[in-house]
C-alpha cells in the first residue's frame, strides 16, 4: 500500500510517498481504509525527532483519520467490515490502511462527510479530556483557550461555548480573532496588538486557561488565572522551561495540570471515546458543533500541508486525502 514516511529527523521536505505492507489488525482492533487523515502538530514533532511513536505503535505519522472498515481483528464485535469510522490512532494514519484499537472508533457523525470526520478523533478527544475531565469546566465559568484559531483552538470555543461557558481567547491577526467570535468567543484576543493578562483581569480572571504555547505565556497565564484557577498546559511551542513564581499557586490556590494523549492507555482513550460518542457526537449530528476546515492536500503532498501547518497562517484542521 502507499504511505507517507519520516525518511529521517528533519523539515517538512523528508516526507516522502513509499510503499509498505497493509498491517493486519491484531486482537481487539480494525483495520481502516484511509479516505482523508488529519494533520496534526504531533505530526510535525515526530517528523522533526521530538516526538517518538509509542512501543508497538506504527512509526508513520498520522493520529487521526476516517473511513471504512476493511478488516476486524479476533474480539472484535462492535464494529463490521463496511462500517463508516473515524478514529483515533497510535500512528500510521498517513497511508492507504491502518490499523487501531476497535474502541477508539466512533461512528461518522449524521450529516458529516469522511472528510470533516477526519477531523474529530484527535482534537475532540484532547478538548474533552482536557477541558472539560481534567479541567472541569463548568457552565458559567470564565475560560481563555490559547491559540483559538487552530484545530485544538476552533474545537475549544465551540463546545465551551456549547457547555455555557464564558468563552476567550487568543488569535494572531485579527482576521483569526474574528472567525473565533463568529464560533462563540466573547472577547478574541490579537495577543499581537494586546495583552490577554490585562483583559482576563479586567473580567475577574480566568477559571481554566487552556495553553499549548508554553514558555513566557506560563507565569502570564498564573497572572491572569481568577483565585482557585486551572491551568491545563497541552503542549510547549515555546518551550517548557520557564522562571514560575510558585507562591502564587498556594497562595491563590492555584491546580497547573496537563496531559498528552497519545502515551495514555488504550483503555483511557477508550472511556474518553465513550465520553464523546454520549455527550459530543450528538451536537455535531444537529450541527450545533461542527469541525472548522483548512485546506485539504493530496496524501503526496504531505510536506506541503506540514509546510502550511507551520507557517501557522492556517485556520482550523488540514487533512489529507488519501483514498
Amino acid at each position: 500500500m502507499k504511505a507517507v514516511e519520516i525518511t529521517t529527523a528533519g523539515g517538512p521536505e523528508v516526507l516522502k510517498l513509499t510503499d509498505v505492507p497493509t498491517p493486519e489488525p491484531a486482537h481487539g482492533q480494525v483495520r481502516i481504509k484511509v479516505a482523508y487523515a488529519g494533520v496534526n502538530r504531533p505530526d510535525a514533532l515526530q517528523r522533526a525527532g521530538l516526538y517518538n511513536p509509542p512501543k508497538g505503535a506504527s512509526p508513520l505519522p498520522g493520529l487521526e483519520a476516517a473511513g471504512t472498515i476493511s478488516a476486524i481483528g479476533p474480539g472484535v464485535t462492535d464494529w463490521a467490515v463496511g462500517d463508516a469510522v473515524c478514529a483515533l490512532l497510535p500512528g500510521g494514519g498517513y497511508a492507504q490502511e491502518v490499523v487501531t484499537p476497535a474502541a477508539h472508533c466512533l461512528p461518522v457523525p449524521e450529516g458529516l462527510t469522511l472528510k470533516q470526520a477526519a477531523c474529530l478523533p484527535e482534537t475532540f478527544f484532547t478538548v474533552w479530556s482536557n477541558v472539560f475531565v481534567r479541567g472541569g469546566l463548568k457552565a458559567g465559568e470564565r475560560v481563555l483557550i490559547h491559540g483559538g484559531s487552530s484545530g485544538i483552538g476552533t474545537t475549544a470555543i465551540q463546545l465551551a461555548h456549547a457547555f455555557g461557558a464564558r468563552v476567550f481567547t487568543t488569535a494572531g491577526s485579527d482576521a483569526k480573532c474574528a472567525v473565533c467570535r463568529d464560533l462563540g468567543a466573547e472577547i478574541a484576543v490579537n495577543y499581537r496588538e494586546d495583552d490577554f493578562v490585562e483583559v482576563m483581569k479586567a473580567q475577574g480572571g480566568a477559571n481554566l486557561i487552556l495553553d499549548m504555547v508554553g514558555g513566557d505565556y506560563l507565569p502570564r497565564n498564573v497572572r491572569a488565572l481568577a483565585d482557585d484557577g486551572r491551568l491545563v498546559q497541552i503542549a510547549f511551542l515555546q518551550g517548557p522551561k520557564v522562571e514560575l513564581n510558585f507562591a502564587q499557586v498556594m497562595m491563590r490556590r492555584l491546580t497547573i495540570t496537563g496531559s498528552t494523549l497519545r502515551p495514555q492507555s488504550d483503555l483511557a482513550k477508550a472511556a474518553i471515546a465513550d465520553d464523546l460518542r454520549q455527550h459530543v457526537w450528538p451536537m455535531l449530528a444537529s450541527g450545533r458543533v461542527a469541525p472548522v476546515m483548512d485546506q485539504t492536500f493530496d496524501l503526496a503532498d504531505a510536506a506541503d500541508a506540514h509546510a502550511r501547518m507551520e507557517s501557522s497562517t492556517h485556520i482550523g484542521k488540514i487533512v489529507l486525502k488519501v483514498g
